[in-house]
């Protein structure tokens, strides 16, 4: 049916569930519905798109690594200078390799073919390209799940809960 944004007791995003589970924290008292999408669940109980508990979760720091797929999903499966967004895309160093420049998330970013080989070894500016979204790390790895549902147009009241998406 339906996924359920589950928010720490800070309203940090935590994790998404199914609409089972966030029914069955809400019934137990665990968590309290935030937003809901008007649909009804066993006759009378309002459907939750977003839940969040009521006692603050520690949750460790994961670190999301750096790969190629990564990458490509960060970047909307498109080139940061022209927006192409077809099969041939190569990973581009904003400060290329041999000036030094390393293998990070605020240093690479999805180009096509074409503007890669047109920027060469010289910097954006030198290059006089734009980049259209400055690389950056991703918040947290709930950020590849959460931009999977909003980029597909569903659940756009998370949006709100979400930084950076």
């Amino acid at each position: 049916m339906s996924k359920v944004l589950v928010l720490n007791a800070s309203y940090e995003p935590l994790n998404i569930t199914s609409w089972r589970r966030a029914v069955v924290l809400l019934l137990k008292g665990k968590a309290e519905r935030v937003e809901h999408n008007g649909k009804l669940v066993y006759a009378e109980f309002p459907l939750p798109t977003v839940i969040r508990l009521r006692h603050y979760v520690r949750v460790p720091y994961k670190e999301i690594p750096l790969t190629r797929r990564n990458i490509l999903h960060r970047d909307s499966h498109s080139c940061q200078y022209c927006g192409y967004t077809g099969d041939e895309l190569t990973l581009d160093h904003v400060l290329p390799r041999s000036r030094g420049g390393d293998d990070s998330w605020e240093n690479i970013v999805t180009a096509c073919v074409r503007c890669n080989v047109k920027k060469g070894s010289r910097t954006p500016k030198e290059a006089n390209m734009v980049l259209y979204n400055s690389p950056r790390r991703p918040y947290s790895g709930l950020y590849f799940e959460v931009t999977k549902h909003l980029k597909n147009g569903v659940h756009q009241e998370w949006r709100k809960y979400v930084i950076g998406i």
